[in-house]
């Protein structure tokens, strides 16, 4: 039987006022330096299967790194705009977004909208988005338009996320195209491993045309159950593939998980003691231990 995570903790509600507090109660259990020098490392979330978590992860990730006091960034890189409306943001407040940055030369800081949770910021998305492919399609470049966009606020943040759309498309190839790494969430169901073979073609494809520097930061469990020996053939099978480039962290299938969007909020701020919440906090330290590590290196 595979083990969740490791160091387990609680926390207490998060709110922006107590997220200094919240910091110093784990940073024994953290064993965060915060004296490394990490940035604007830019992440793409992606998996051209639906529902693998992909937002969810986006959501819930950032949410805990910010929480561990880093400056993030959400890119919505979807049309469907799940993360926009999952993280809080009213589309009736929206003045601008990812594809106006993309497709009008709109500058990137004029499309930053607050989430209500300190160091956490979004360029939001709506449909308008599904027409971006098409109007890039004659553009010189295409494939690095979304790499020129982020280059001009890289610096501004430790971390920047895109919430990739489900798909192998040319949004999806311009985010792995101006990321350093890529997250790839792995569902711990049937069809699970179902065209990663094709999504691993397009990272090699891009690493060997577009952007030799990236890196697959890790593949993700996602929706794990120990009780379904299914969950734990998957994760098995996985594990057994990819071996070290796989997650120790796993996220389990959890109601508050599936819950918090509903409330425009991530699980940390929706039930600071749920599973969910403490799997997210769990990967944000395994993600900013690994990066501490390439640092030193």
């Amino acid at each position: 039987m595979l083990k969740t995570t490791k160091e387990m903790f609680t926390i207490t509600a998060l709110t922006s006022g107590s997220r200094r507090s919240i910091y110093s109660k784990f940073e024994a259990q953290f064993k965060l330096n915060r004296e490394t020098e990490q940035m604007g490392r830019i992440i793409a979330i992606a998996n051209q299967k639906g529902g693998v978590g992909k937002t969810t992860t986006a959501i819930n990730l950032a949410a805990s790194l910010a929480a561990l006091e880093k400056n993030v960034l959400i890119v919505d890189g979807d049309p469907q705009a799940n993360a926009t409306s999952g993280i809080g943001i009213d589309t009736r407040q929206i003045r601008s977004t990812i594809y106006d940055c993309l497709i009008d030369g709109k500058e990137p800081r004029e499309a930053l909208m607050g989430c209500g949770i300190e160091n956490l910021t979004i360029i939001p998305s709506n449909i308008d988005l599904v027409g971006a492919e098409i109007e890039m399609l004659e553009r010189p470049e295409r494939e690095k338009i979304l790499k020129v966009v982020l280059k001009k606020i890289a610096d501004d943040y430790d971390y920047i996320l895109i919430d990739c759309s489900p798909s192998l498309g040319l949004l999806t190839v311009n985010s792995l195209t101006a990321s350093d790494s890529v997250i790839i969430p792995v569902q711990c169901e049937y069809f699970a491993l179902e065209g990663l073979g094709k999504l691993l073609n397009t990272i090699k494809i891009i690493q060997n045309n577009l952007n030799p520097e990236l890196e697959i930061e890790g593949f993700l469990l996602t929706m794990y159950d120990s009780r379904l020996r299914l969950s734990n053939q998957v994760a098995d099978e996985v594990n057994k593939h990819f071996q070290q480039m796989v997650f120790k962290t796993i996220i389990q299938r959890n109601v508050k998980l599936s819950e918090a969007p509903s409330f425009g909020q991530p699980a940390i701020l929706y039930d600071a003691d749920s599973r969910g919440t403490v799997n997210y906090l769990n990967l944000a330290k395994e993600l900013i231990e690994k990066q501490e590590e390439r640092v030193k290196a």
